[in-house]
């Protein structure tokens, strides 16, 4: 068993069992370990933190041995060693067995591509079974890494979100109720990539098409919101991811144009355009 972090976090050493293309630029991975047994969440879009091995590694390098000082020796580590981490929304967790899926969009990883893939990006698309990575996740089902908390009496769910942030909208529509109203946007690069969303809710979803998602500010994303006529509602609930900036700019939409109540939305910025992951995290986002 893998030494835990802060509650209600710690880590899961797992293993990839299938993967399973979704789209021409999304690919669901699914992972399996002993520790999965331990792993809780009640979320719709619950985020984790997945730790991938440096290329020539077979298992990711994190010193989970510390306890609580994992982070101070994982930054000590040189570059070429230390563990590769990025955020992701857990798409799914099933028991009998254990196991978690993790969708992941890959950029880059064409031949010819104007922006060269990412470390995730690349792993994922050569994914295999048995690929060994490390999840630092939840121990507890009720924690502070999930965002979708529509209050009591909602009577309207709105969702936006761009190809990072599918896996919690499909979630999302999986667990809303019969007869919950919904009105769903959602941005991806090609008409390839527009999934099958189940859910028994009242949800009308919207796609919109095209290679806008490297577009700060989201023009595409404001103009149909802008013109689009929501139901009325008495408790509306907003929730977007995506972007960062996308998600400001669509946050600013609900609050200053639409006039509700700012306590009512949530937004999340998943990643922010031009910037990686290490970057935000140096500049505290």
């Amino acid at each position: 068993m893998l030494t835990a972090v802060a509650a209600p976090f710690r880590f899961f050493s797992l293993q990839v069992v299938r993967t399973q293309r979704l789209g021409p630029s999304l690919v669901r991975v699914t992972f399996a370990g002993d520790d999965l047994a331990a792993f809780r969440s009640d979320g719709c879009d619950q985020s984790l933190s997945l730790f991938l091995p440096q290329p020539g590694q077979d298992a990711p390098v994190v010193p989970v041995e510390l306890g609580e000082d994992w982070w101070k020796g994982w930054m000590a580590l040189p570059d070429g060693v230390r563990a590769v981490m990025r955020s992701y929304t857990l798409r799914s967790l099933r028991r009998d067995p254990d196991e978690i899926d993790i969708d992941f969009v890959l950029h880059g990883v064409e031949p010819g591509a104007a922006v060269p893939a990412g470390p995730a990006s690349r792993w994922a698309a050569r994914a295999t079974a048995g690929d060994r990575v490390l999840v630092l996740g939840p121990a507890v089902a009720d924690n502070r890494a999930i965002r979708f908390r529509p209050p009591r009496g909602t009577d309207l769910v709105v969702l936006w979100g761009d190809e990072t942030a599918l896996p919690a909208v499909a979630a999302i529509l999986e667990a809303l109720p019969a007869g919950q109203r919904a009105r769903v946007w959602l941005e991806v690069q090609e008409a390839g990539n527009v999934l099958d969303l189940p859910t028994a809710a009242d949800a009308e979803v919207t796609w919109l098409i095209g290679d806008h998602g490297r577009a700060q500010d989201s023009p595409m994303a404001l103009s149909a919101l802008r013109d689009a006529r929501l139901p009325p509602a008495g408790c509306p609930y907003v929730w977007l991811a995506g972007e960062s900036s996308s998600v400001k700019s669509l946050r600013r939409h609900f609050v200053g144009e639409r006039g509700i109540d700012r306590r009512q939305v949530t937004f999340v910025g998943y990643w922010r355009q031009g910037l990686t992951e290490e970057q935000l995290r140096e500049q505290g986002e």
